[in-house]
């Protein structure tokens, strides 16, 4: 596998030299912002063959009232979102063409995002961070290669914020619906001897969620030290923060929702989940000359935390006999990790002609145990803090690839991307059903990427692309029993259209998939969705994203996903016996996605925007049945920005506000599904046992804010 991969790096090397001598031999004037170097290696730029969508600091501003990053893209092109509690604030998701967030790979500064055991994206753990955020791409289907977990459906990279030359200060505030509210504060020292720069955000997110007692207290923040001298950008960076939250993981039962949609189930006071984490990252920069560049990224992530969960009338054997049989019982499931991350990559750019070599190596290692923490009958010699089981997991993950961007002939243009990644991921020791879980498995993957970018005219491009992706299961599919990687091919044809007027994407995707592990609609003891292989499977779609400026005070963005998205040949056990269902749907993805933007902008500096999200039904899980569907809905925001910039003291006053789903519609946008063999009550016969869980999201919230940029 190594010998292929060197062997097809030379290949993209010759390809790409042969190709740059028939270009016009002159040197480039065009240099690019140090900062944007750190991201180089794993974004596409506007005329790559990959489905993308780029989203700037501005856009992100003008909504960011203390929701979550996944709430703040809900309409981006194939994007389905959802919030635990109802109110977009505290434990949300994303899906992308049907794909969940453990597919979805996530970068902050290039550096992997993604926990490297769940694989899954936590943005409770960075609250606020939409405030340190300078750019994000969003690249759909297998995309280029990047660090981390494979992108199984997209990959999503974010670029922190850019230094600043000039001394500034932000103070921002905001409120809301469910006794939500944000506070933050932003300091800059400028450019200190036109070398140096301190800069800093410290934030505070509180909300009572719409769904009854759901609440979520974040602390956040994000401190960066810079150090530019001509061609060099060094970047010492540290953000995190602090979560807690209460117990709304696990929704409402169909009866309970129609009962009353915003109940909490769970009573115990402080059934919360409690999370620290820190991230340390070190960037240097440097470009050598006006051809060469290189970059070097150092991580180090601590994470540490645990929820406490209230259990009654427990068996004694499943918390080591720390308990008497049928006590009650408190624990706390604790999750102690280190994750440390090596990047580095040399980029050559003359022309039309870029080549970027780099590798990648992270490794993880993260402890899981359980304490008894209160108990009505402890067994004796019992303590408080006891553990009842105790287990611990590695994992390392090494890269490398190589990719090249270069004129074939006049207006045609290739991309080759090529990359070898290398997983090893061991276990010992107990999980928390306290059954030996003990693992040891490695993985080897060849991950090849080509495509064609022809530019017909100054304003029209078409492209195509082949990629392909592979990925190792995560820590909850080992314990399952699954231990093959899942493998994805994908096929991308599009057009785009560019003016100063009309931005028009259109693409068409083939996604076909070996052992996709899909999710079953199941959740484990906490929360976590269930997966399990489903053979042969095929996402087909159509996807349009058209961005026009009708004139200077009224312009419109609407994207639009058409997809068909089946298992092939699925076959699932029903009443007792395995049957085939021939081809189903897969879970959680909708055949229809639209969003709309209607953007107004009657006077200098104020905007109003009317905001449209329709999704399609979708099922929970893969056998089509009627009692995991989850119905379509349409609900629509209004927003409203107007910027004042005085003559002293600030330099700008930002007034936002948004009214969401205006129209009270009320909607469910995440579920889960289960079944189970009844054989008692059926006089021997085996009856498959159906059952739903329901996620309600708010109905008629508001968020008002001002920002104070000094």
């Amino acid at each position: 596998m190594k010998n292929l991969f060197l062997f097809l790096t030379l290949l993209v090397l010759s390809v790409s030299a042969n190709a740059q001598q028939n270009q016009v031999q002159q040197d480039s004037t065009k240099t690019e912002k140090l900062d944007e170097v750190l991201v180089n290696a794993v974004r596409v730029n506007a005329d790559s063959p990959i489905t993308h969508s780029n989203v700037t600091k501005e856009q992100l501003e003008k909504r960011n009232l203390g929701q979550d990053i996944p709430i703040l893209l809900n309409y981006l092109p194939s994007v389905v979102t959802t919030s635990d509690a109802g109110a977009g604030v505290g434990y949300t998701g994303i899906r992308v063409r049907g794909t969940d967030a453990t597919r979805v790979n996530v970068t902050i500064n290039g550096i992997p995002y993604n926990d490297p055991e769940s694989q899954g994206t936590f943005w409770v753990n960075l609250g606020d961070f939409a405030s340190s955020t300078e750019s994000l791409q969003l690249q759909r289907g297998v995309g280029t290669s990047t660090n981390g977990s494979g992108a199984f459906g997209a990959s999503l990279n974010l670029l922190t914020d850019a230094f600043s030359k000039e001394a500034t200060g932000e103070i921002s505030n905001s409120f809301g619906s469910y006794n939500t509210r944000k506070h933050t504060v932003k300091l800059s020292t400028g450019l200190l001897n036109n070398h140096f720069e301190i800069s800093g955000r410290f934030s505070k997110i509180d909300s009572d969620g719409y769904v009854d007692r759901a609440f979520t207290d974040l602390k956040s923040y994000f401190l960066q030290g810079v150090y530019k001298d001509g061609n060099t950008l060094i970047k010492a960076l540290s953000f995190g923060g602090q979560e807690y939250t209460y117990q709304s993981w696990f929704g409402l039962t169909a009866d309970e929702l129609k009962e009353d949609r915003r109940q909490n189930p769970y009573t115990y006071e402080n059934e919360t989940d409690n999370y620290w984490q820190d991230h340390y990252q070190l960037h240097w920069n440097e470009r050598l000359d006006n051809n060469w560049s290189t970059n070097l990224g150092l991580n180090y992530t601590k994470g540490k935390g645990y929820f406490e969960q209230y259990k009654p009338e427990e068996t004694a054997s499943d918390f080591n006999n720390l308990i008497e049989d049928d006590s009650d019982v408190i624990v706390r499931r604790w999750l102690d990790n280190d994750f440390y991350v090596i990047n580095a990559n040399v980029t050559y750019k003359k022309n039309a002609f870029e080549i970027i070599t780099g590798l990648s190596y992270n490794t993880y290692s993260g402890d899981h145990f359980g304490e008894v923490i209160w108990g009505s009958n402890l067994t004796p010699n019992t303590n408080i803090r006891d553990r009842y089981y105790e287990g611990d997991a590695t994992k390392n993950d090494f890269s490398v690839f190589s990719k090249a961007t270069f004129k074939v002939v006049d207006n045609l243009t290739g991309f080759i991307d090529l990359q070898g990644r290398f997983v090893r991921y061991k276990t010992n020791g107990l999980n928390s059903d306290r059954v030996s879980f003990i693992t040891d498995a490695k993985f080897n993957f060849f991950n090849p990427k080509a495509g064609l970018t022809y530019k017909n005219s100054e304003t029209s491009s078409f492209y195509a692309s082949y990629a392909r992706a592979n990925r190792e299961p995560n820590r909850d599919d080992f314990e399952a029993g699954v231990t093959e990687n899942e493998t994805l091919n994908d096929i991308e044809l599009g057009w785009r259209y560019n003016t100063s007027k009309a931005h028009i994407s259109t693409n068409l995707y083939y996604m076909f998939y070996k052992n996709q592990l899909v999710l079953t609609g199941e959740l484990d003891d906490v929360g976590s969705p269930i997966r399990a292989t489903s053979g042969k499977s095929y996402r087909l779609g159509l996807e349009v994203d058209a961005n026009i400026q009708y004139c200077k005070s009224f312009s419109t963005s609407t994207n639009i996903a058409v997809s068909s998205n089946k298992n092939k040949d699925f076959t699932s056990s029903i009443d007792g016996s395995l049957v085939n269902l021939g081809n189903t749907n897969i879970s959680f993805s909708p055949d229809l996605v639209i969003g709309n933007a209607l953007n107004f902008f009657p006077v200098e500096n104020l905007q109003l925007s009317f905001l449209s999200k329709f999704v399609g039904e979708q099922f929970m899980g893969n056998v089509d049945s009627n009692a995991s569907k989850l119905n379509d809905y349409f609900v629509n925001d209004f927003n409203v920005v107007y910027e004042i910039k005085p003559k002293s003291i600030f330099k700008s006053i930002l007034l936002s506000g948004i009214v969401n789903n205006v129209f009270g519609k009320e909607y469910v946008s995440n579920g889960y599904y289960y079944t189970y063999d009844d054989t008692w009550s059926n006089a021997g016969v085996t009856t498959t046992i159906e059952g739903a869980g329901y996620y309600p999201q708010a109905t008629t919230n508001f968020l008002v804010g001002a920002t104070f940029k000094f």
